[in-house]
């Protein structure tokens, strides 16, 4: 009996140790990940056929509009370098499966072919490549189909947000039979010259998108953002800090309202003081399906008192189960409480135009404003790529805190006073 031996990075040889439900590795680029689960693919594939074991190989990922975006020249490549398995495999421009008909691949993307994948037939292995976007439905849908005995899930991903289901799903929860580990380009012995020339390029004149592009850091701003270059420059002034407020000075909370239920929006509050000609965002909070008191309650457990509640134009509206307004409920719990009339048509580019109009007067607390930031940076258009045009706001996760950030900005009425000016004192009558 030949024994044949694969080339893997060090740190991927305990992943594909022993049994496991799930393996995976997440990071930067330049890190052989992609390349050596291609592979190893194969080489299971080999192992299932060889011992008699008939089924698919599904390469999926989230977006699949033609095989050109699948995994296959990666699958092709992979099986041409090692002699035992290009003789094992017959490979077709459009196909790879095994010459004894045992092991077929299936390439599909998840968005569109979930339906198609739940039908398919003795699934052993699930490989999802570039698995940063999918969606946790289609992690819900999916897992289950994958139920032969002995069948495996893999997973490779380049991090983006720490809000996607993958992150969430197996690097925040990681399931209890998976082995997953973070894969760098430091971790590839064979890091070539020409990537590492790019690398540090990368470095020097892009750093702000080198964390992710290469440490497999999260994005700090999505393309395109709408605020991205105006966040950057406020930490470059040194105006993403820790910051107080004047306890003299009015605080208050404004809103984008979400709902109750599992699959409501979410509600989303940021505490702004105005304190001469600053804006101080002192604190931002997030919360998915929950009602108006936990809200209140969470205002309330803050260290600056808020006075006045500043509100969209659905604050009016009643609230479906309890038949009250968030206004009225909002008032009968002590708050003064200003609701913003709809804007109408192009409600959202003025919100937008305002916030960048007011950005460079603005501070944040870094600490207590985190995920507010991160909302701001990942807010942006929505393109028709087709043709070439802004459709408007992508309506995700970032838009409740944005647009929040918006309703701040458009109420926003600069100070009257001259702070530069000393004020009169009428001393008349003082002995």
């Amino acid at each position: 009996m030949s024994i044949a031996s694969i080339k893997l990075p060090p740190k991927l040889i305990p992943v594909f140790e022993g049994e496991a439900r799930y393996r995976g590795a997440w990071g930067g680029r330049g890190s052989a990940k992609t390349r050596s689960f291609a592979k190893m693919t194969a080489v299971r594939g080999y192992v299932w056929g060889n011992s008699g074991v008939e089924g698919q190989i599904l390469c999926a990922r989230e977006h699949l509009n033609s095989l050109d975006e699948s995994s296959l020249e990666e699958i092709k490549h992979a099986i041409r370098e090692e002699p035992f398995l290009n003789h094992y495999y017959e490979i077709g421009e459009k196909y790879v499966r095994s010459k004894d008909g045992r092991i077929t691949y299936t390439f599909a993307g998840l968005r569109r072919n979930l339906d198609s994948i739940k039908s398919k037939a003795r699934i052993l292995l699930a490989w999802i490549d570039e698995a940063e976007p999918v969606s946790e439905e289609a992690w819900i849908k999916l897992i289950p189909t994958i139920r032969e005995h002995g069948s495996e899930i893999w997973v490779t991903w380049n991090p983006e947000s720490s809000r996607s289901a993958t992150h969430k799903r197996f690097r925040e929860s990681v399931p209890h039979d998976a082995k997953i580990v973070e894969l760098n380009w430091r971790d590839n012995p064979w890091f070539p010259e020409v990537l590492n020339r790019e690398r540090l390029e990368d470095k020097a004149k892009r750093p702000e998108s080198y964390e992710h592009i290469w440490e497999g850091a999260f994005k700090a701003a999505h393309e395109g953002a709408y605020y991205a270059a105006h966040i950057e420059q406020a930490r470059r002034d040194g105006r993403i800090c820790r910051i107080g407020a004047d306890p003299l000075m009015e605080v208050r909370a404004y809103f984008d309202i979400g709902g109750t239920g599992a699959k409501a929006d979410a509600t989303a509050i940021w505490l702004k003081q105005d304190y001469k000609a600053e804006i101080r965002n002192l604190a931002y909070y997030e919360a998915q399906g929950q009602p108006l008191a936990t809200h209140i309650d969470w205002i309330r457990s803050q260290p600056e008192k808020v006075s006045t509640v500043v509100l969209p134009h659905d604050g009016v509206k009643h609230d479906f189960v309890y038949d009250v307004s968030y206004e009225s409920a909002l008032r009968e719990a002590g708050f003064n409480v200003i609701v913003i009339p709809n804007q109408g048509k192009g409600a959202a580019s003025k919100r937008i135009e305002a916030g960048r109009r007011l950005f460079p007067n603005m501070w944040f607390d870094e600490i207590r404003c985190k995920d507010g930031l991160e909302a701001l940076a990942w807010y942006h258009e929505k393109r028709d790529e087709q043709r070439g045009i802004g459709l408007g706001p992508e309506h995700d996760w970032s838009s409740h805190g944005s647009d929040a950030f918006g309703l701040e900005a458009v109420e926003y009425t600069p100070p009257s006073t001259n702070w530069n000016k000393p004020l009169r004192t009428n001393l008349k009558g003082i002995a």
